[in-house]
């Protein structure tokens, strides 16, 4: 059946993995950068600490770390359980099991969680969401989106994606997309109307493979500049 969620849950990657996924190169690391949709990942806490240059917005940065606690709890046994259930959808070559993939990433959360005071304080975490940026043009160089847009396929239509990625390069110069596929292993189905739309507004779109695969077939990022 392929893995399933009622809703977008919070779920945090690595700096590694964030580096690996989006083919970020240290000339990359050094430019303004803003995550999209981060949610508990550590990339932000942890390219900090390598003095990058980083903001994260997402709507869970309006709650506190304690209710963000709480919700990752909430949400861990039910992910858990789904790549148990779908454990041959997944490349399990880097990471050899699921208990250590849940290792890992509660090991990436709970470094999120130790900077998420401080770090919401020097505005590196901010309350916010797609399709609607609380920043002003051009305040970044580049855009990530990981897990997020396109993944979540079956909850958000292409005409979000369409306004969300606009938005995101109305802020940035460059916007990078990973995954293409959706949470049931599939291709998403908005990639080919969203290049369509992109390339009337003056954007110019490219499917890059990248050295990270995690989720069988999921090996490919979406790159947009302008033409």
């Amino acid at each position: 059946m392929g893995f399933t969620l009622d809703k977008v849950v919070p779920w945090g990657r690595s700096y590694h993995e964030y580096v690996s996924m989006f083919e970020l190169k240290e000339a990359d690391l050094q430019r303004r950068i803003l995550g999209c949709g981060d949610g508990p990942a550590s990339f932000n806490a942890e390219l900090s600490r390598r003095g990058g240059n980083i903001v994260s917005v997402d709507p869970v940065y309006g709650f506190s770390a304690d209710q963000i606690r709480c919700r990752i709890a909430g949400t861990y046994e039910t992910v858990m359980a789904q790549l148990h259930q779908n454990h041959r959808d997944y490349v399990w070559d880097t990471i050899p099991s699921v208990e250590q993939l849940g290792q890992i990433r509660m090991f990436a959360m709970e470094t999120f969680l130790a900077d998420f005071g401080s770090g919401k304080q020097a505005g590196r975490y901010v309350a916010g969401e797609l399709p609607h940026l609380p920043f002003a043009d051009k305040t970044f160089d580049m855009a990530l989106s990981s897990h997020f847009l396109f993944l979540y396929s079956a909850h958000l239509s292409a005409d979000f994606h369409i306004r969300a990625l606009l938005d995101m390069l109305r802020v940035s110069d460059e916007v990078r997309v990973f995954p293409l596929l959706a949470l049931d292993g599939l291709p998403s189905p908005h990639l080919p109307v969203v290049e369509d739309q992109l390339a009337q507004q003056g954007f110019r779109t490219a499917v890059k493979r990248v050295p990270y695969e995690f989720q069988r077939g999921g090996n490919d990022m979406l790159v947009i500049k302008p033409a």
